[in-house]
């Protein structure tokens, strides 16, 4: 118990720091503005970004609220994050949105999920699927599939660093083709993509809810560096 309060206290206080690095901005003010979202699950309360589906409102498509402030390229984006139990959720980044299908995306995320099953791993959502899961780094060549260069760590002893049901630290860095998705200061995992047919340059940022029960994601101290 006195190790995971230590742990909430530094990630409090890392937070608080974040405004004060150079280059990152906020993109969450407390309210909705310059957020885009289905208002059935989307609402800001209590300076916190929230998403929840709820009995009777359950979903049969992935749902995201998306920044339309900008597009990503190359950048740095730091958040916080809390989901439920049965929550399932993510972080896209170089997206597009689906034609024809409102507040969908397609493209990189960095998945959450509440059941010790996907946190930290990198997903392709509506495309390759799979890219790297929690404790990979991978090699994606010209119309292939995803190669195990190296490992980064046991994917089960990974997961422990995830705290359940609380807040927890996300720092997602991506230069050219090289992504990196970080929980609590832990590279989760890696991918190197060198596929130019599939690979995306630049895209939409959003987060989402997720097809399945009931559940709640919560972010708060969202911030973003543009690298170039």
């Amino acid at each position: 118990m006195k190790k995971l309060f230590v742990i909430a206290w530094i990630l409090v206080f890392s937070a608080r720091a974040w405004s004060a690095e150079d280059g990152f901005v906020s993109i969450f003010d407390g309210t909705l503005k310059g957020w885009d979202g289905d208002p059935v699950y989307w609402k800001a309360e209590n300076g916190v970004l929230v998403g929840e589906v709820r009995p009777d409102t359950l979903l049969k498509q992935n749902s995201f609220i998306i920044w339309r402030g900008g597009e990503t390229g190359d950048f740095e984006l730091k958040l916080e994050y809390r989901v439920s139990a049965e929550g399932n959720s993510g972080i896209n980044y170089r997206s597009i949105e689906v034609p024809g299908t409102k507040w969908a995306l397609q493209g990189y995320q960095d998945d959450i999920d509440g059941k010790d099953q996907w946190s930290g791993q990198n997903y392709e959502e509506r495309g390759r699927t799979f890219l790297a899961y929690r404790g990979q780094s991978v090699v994606i060549p010209p119309g292939g599939k995803p190669e195990v260069s190296r490992e980064l760590g046991d994917r089960a002893e990974l997961q422990k660093k995830v705290l359940k049901e609380d807040w927890n630290q996300v720092h997602i860095i991506v230069k050219g083709n090289i992504l990196q998705h970080f929980t609590n200061g832990v590279l989760m995992s890696e991918v190197r993509d060198e596929d130019p047919e599939k690979r995306m340059a630049t895209g939409l940022l959003g987060v989402q809810v997720h097809v399945g029960p009931p559940m709640k994601i919560e972010f708060r101290n969202i911030y973003l560096k543009q690298l170039k």
